[in-house]
């Protein structure tokens, strides 16, 4: 009778033993006698007891922050940038069996791609072509650790830190270029202003009355302030006979 519990308990622990799940986001790589014989999942799965072992692996997105790194640019400027990047596992098999740690190896990977792309561009580029280089990134990424079985799908550089001396000469030159569109928006409105002026002044040659038309105008305008200035508009004409005697 008692043998005949134990082995029912041996049982029992052996066909719990043996079931396993795996849940939608997992797949579970299985190692027979060492060999890989594949993954299962998601769901209900049995594995052969001290025969079987499995590991598991996760499918989702992951987010990973890439640390901050020393890069000097192609013109020779120290800067400090961090970024993130975003991949996941396409077959677990292969970032089990391929990588000893694939989460390891996409950092280590994404730091030294970071620092080779960024060193071979222009701050200048690095500042405005961000999508551009963010691009670049991803497909070396992603080409590097396309064998381990990871799939890198974004790469976004999160900040660039600037030397102060640098952040200085930036504020100094973007004020001076606001200065300049300052300066070549009113040349240009006094330039408009002056044809302006020139047509006015070409069409009172050809029409005096738009003269004394402009006089009445200016007498309204002042009438408009209620104050107690009294004009007389005299014609330039009229004071000529005065100034060549």
């Amino acid at each position: 009778m008692e043998g005949t519990i134990i082995i029912i308990v041996i049982f029992v622990f052996l066909l719990f033993s043996a079931i396993k799940v795996a849940t939608e986001y997992e797949r579970a790589v299985v190692f027979r006698l060492g060999r890989l014989i594949g993954f299962k999942g998601p769901g209900l799965f049995f594995l052969i007891p001290f025969i079987d072992r499995m590991v598991k692996v996760s499918l989702r997105t992951i987010t990973m922050d890439i640390e901050p790194q020393d890069v000097i640019t192609k013109d020779n400027i120290s800067i400090k940038v961090n970024a993130v990047l975003y991949f996941k596992v396409i077959y677990p098999d292969k970032a089990v069996v391929e990588v000893e740690n694939y989460l390891y190896a996409t950092n280590q990977v994404s730091q030294t791609t970071l620092r080779s792309i960024l060193g071979q561009s222009d701050l200048d580029e690095i500042l405005s072509e961000r999508e551009t280089i963010n691009h670049r990134l991803q497909e070396i990424i992603d080409g590097s650790t396309e064998p381990w079985g990871v799939k890198v799908t974004a790469v976004e550089l999160k900040q660039i830190d600037l030397p102060l001396e640098m952040q200085r000469a930036m504020a100094r030159q973007a004020e001076a270029e606001r200065e300049r569109r300052s300066k070549i928006i009113t040349a240009e409105g006094e330039f408009q202003a002056a044809q302006k002026l020139t047509d006015a002044a070409h069409t009172i040659e050809e029409h005096p009355i738009a003269l004394q038309l402009r006089y009445l105008q200016t007498l309204a305008d002042i009438a408009t302030e209620k104050n107690s200035t009294i004009v007389f508009p005299v014609p330039i004409d009229i004071l000529n006979a005065f100034i060549q005697k």
